[in-house]
């Protein structure tokens, strides 16, 4: 069984980004397994940009090219040695990932005995039976599950700083939304491709039915593809098809409203960066590799896939052995655009922070004796009448501290859902130094209830008494409004500082006249 007394790790990651997307919950689990341990990443270059901020995390080493020759594999592994890692785990399948970390002297190397390298791995973890029908996430939570490591699923999820957000909203800026990002480009190859003519069909309907924009994405290699759609679209769209790198694209994806994109990288960047999307599939299974089915399970219906009616599908051919893309062409404008509408936020929401907002801070609020809720508490009954969804999002670490019970901030919470008329409640109990993506300011949170609700987060509010969730409100494009009930007293964020919940309500109320 694996040692998980370890405390200097290397994890070999994957070559692809959609699968390096996929190793992002096992990689969480590791570090919830092993909070003591140094992890190292060993990845190819042009997939470090989805794991840059990731806490989980601790060092990122590159596979560089010059270490693809034999003399190179033997210069890694002599730059590994000299890391002194007491362990490693093979997320890559490759025979190559066991070379490598034996050559490097590795005690320890467990990963699935695959490709002929079974004789390399001290810890052997035999393939799946049912590995065709396992969602890839899946695929590696069992690694983990089977050398002795306790996991449970949690959402793929990329880490942005602020700056970065920020950014990708300002080269977004003069477009008119909602944004409809398309991405049209599929590595693999051609047989995942969906039609030119048709990305173009709905982008067009999308412009004439919503007043909002596109905006045409893809790699070095799909230019040619994405100005075929362009020159298409008569008006309102940005082409930014090889114009970003890998990290400038994933904060431009999270700042869509809606995406359609064929099985390919950015599909995975999406959902994991919770944009709503429609992802076409053809020659490929999406119950291997298309959204994971536990964000659905999980309230987020946002998250569609469309496939084919076909026998031939799915045939995981790079190219159409019948050389006619029946598959693709099966797949109509309609039935992609049906889906957009769909999936596409229309809601505005205002988010509550709970202590300090709705009711009186005490610290960690762990007994009714101290639940004292605020006098002016039903003025968002006007909220409710004029149409807004009112959700809940609080921090709530006494959890992780041990020191408030987690039933009974579910039912604190469920009053605000019962007696005033809140449509949902979101709490984060973890531990700041989980660094969690649902702590505050991180937008966790307010990303899952936009695919819940269908939250328009760029027309929604946040309020809150904290500078958490004045950064919070940026992060996603909120207005936000400070109340001066709780911590706060100032903050150069916030859109307007309230000096109660009344004068917030009345303040959204206002400017939603303004529009």
């Amino acid at each position: 069984m694996f040692d998980k007394t370890c405390k200097n790790l290397l994890v070999r990651g994957v070559n692809w980004i959609g699968d390096s997307v996929m190793t992002l919950p096992a990689l969480r689990a590791l570090r919830k397994a092993m909070p003591e341990t140094k992890i190292s990443l060993l990845i190819k270059p042009w997939v470090t940009p989805i794991f840059e901020n990731n806490p989980n995390i601790d060092e990122i080493i590159t596979y560089n090219d010059e270490f693809n020759s034999f003399t190179g594999k033997l210069k890694l592994s002599r730059m590994l040695s000299k890391n002194k890692f007491c362990s490693s785990i093979l997320f890559q399948n490759a025979f190559d990932a066991a070379l490598i970390t034996f050559l490097a002297g590795i005690k320890e190397r467990a990963g699935y005995n695959r490709d002929g390298r079974g004789f390399l791995i001290t810890t052997v973890v035999p393939v799946p039976e049912n590995e065709k029908k396992v969602h890839q996430i899946n695929y590696y939570l069992n690694l983990l599950e089977k050398i002795g490591i306790n996991t449970g699923y949690s959402d793929p999820y990329i880490y942005l700083a602020l700056d970065e957000r920020l950014h990708a909203r300002d080269i977004l800026k003069d477009l008119k939304r909602p944004i409809l990002g398309i991405n049209p480009g599929a590595t693999y190859g051609s047989a995942k491709r969906w039609l030119p003519e048709r990305f173009s069909e709905i982008a067009n309907w999308f412009i004439k039915d919503t007043s909002g924009s596109v905006v045409i994405f893809g790699g070095d290699n799909e230019v040619d593809i994405a100005q075929e759609i362009d020159k298409n679209i008569l008006e309102n769209k940005l082409f930014l098809a090889g114009k970003t790198s890998l990290r400038e694209l994933i904060p431009l994806i999270s700042e869509c409203d809606v995406f359609v994109t064929n099985d390919s990288g950015p599909l995975h960047i999406a959902y994991a960066v919770k944009t709503p999307l429609v992802a076409i599939f053809g020659s490929t299974d999406p119950k291997l590799t298309g959204p994971p089915p536990e964000m659905s399970d999980n309230g987020g219906d946002k998250y569609v896939v469309v496939t084919p009616d076909l026998p031939c599908s799915p045939c995981f051919g790079r190219t159409c052995k019948n050389n006619d893309m029946r598959c693709m062409y099966a797949i109509t404008s309609d039935d992609i655009y049906f889906e957009i509408k769909r999936v596409l936020p229309c809601n505005i929401a205002v988010f509550f922070d709970r202590d300090g907002t709705l009711c009186k801070d005490t610290g960690y609020l762990n007994k009714y004796d101290d639940f004292d809720i605020f006098k002016d508490i039903n003025s968002i009954n006007l909220l409710k009448q004029k149409g807004f969804k009112l959700i809940g999002i609080s921090n709530q670490s006494g959890i992780a501290r041990g020191k408030v019970n987690e039933e009974f901030v579910k039912e604190v919470n469920n009053i605000f859902v019962k007696q005033y008329g809140f449509d949902d409640f979101y709490y984060c109990p973890h531990h700041p130094d989980d660094h969690c993506p649902c702590r505050k300011p991180e937008p966790d949170m307010l990303l899952k209830a936009r695919v819940k609700h269908g939250i328009d987060l760029k027309k929604s509010y946040v309020v809150g008494d904290k500078e958490a969730d004045m950064l919070l409100a940026r992060a996603v494009g909120a207005k936000s409004i400070l109340v001066l009930t709780g911590e706060s007293k100032e903050s150069d964020n916030a859109d307007f500082v309230a000096k109660d919940l009344k004068e917030a309500v009345n303040w959204i109320l206002e400017n939603e006249k303004s529009y």
